[in-house]
């Protein structure tokens, strides 16, 4: 079993065309957000994950094996619900509704300018409903945010508040 103990978030620092070459592996959401998981890549290899514990992996990221081979990662496809607002009877806003209510039940969400993605719930997707939203169960990657108090948005890259303007206030 190849040992993989690094991640690279969204490959930085390697050449496109060696993330091109380099093997890749499908795995969905649940297995993302654990430190330690084993996997098959595309060549077949078993691999063996231990990354430090808390760390998340996401699709575009990529994992370095001890013999120095790299792996992308691939977000697959599972199944998801997928949320959009009403254009005869709603707004957009009502998405923005719909992730605060979802957010006080600490739901992941992926968010998107025109949808949220969840993962299946049949009474939050009632909830949903009831708020004049239109829910359509899908099978499609999911990539839901970090949460405020994560150090590295959704794209691994770090936040530092000094950057742009936010140093002399408090959050």
């Amino acid at each position: 079993m190849l040992q993989v103990s690094k991640r690279l978030p969204a490959g930085q620092g390697l050449a496109p065309v060696l993330l091109k070459r380099a093997a890749t592996v499908e795995l969905d959401w649940d297995v993302r957000q654990k430190s330690r998981f084993d996997a098959t890549d595309s060549q077949g290899r078993a691999l063996g994950v231990f990354l430090p514990r808390g760390t998340v992996v996401r699709g575009g990221d990529v994992l370095v094996a001890e013999d120095g081979s790299v792996i992308r990662v691939i977000a697959a496809p599972q199944p998801v619900l997928v949320i959009t607002h009403c254009g005869e009877h709603g707004t957009p806003f009502d998405l923005l509704r719909a992730a605060y209510h979802l957010g006080n039940r600490h739901v992941a969400i992926e968010l998107k300018p025109d949808h949220l993605k969840i993962e299946p719930d049949h009474v939050l997707a009632e909830m949903l409903r009831a708020m004049h939203l239109i829910v359509n169960e899908a099978q499609a990657a999911f990539e839901p945010e970090g949460g405020a108090y994560a150090s590295h948005d959704s794209h691994g890259h770090a936040h530092g508040h000094g950057a742009h303007g936010h140093a002399h206030h408090d959050h």
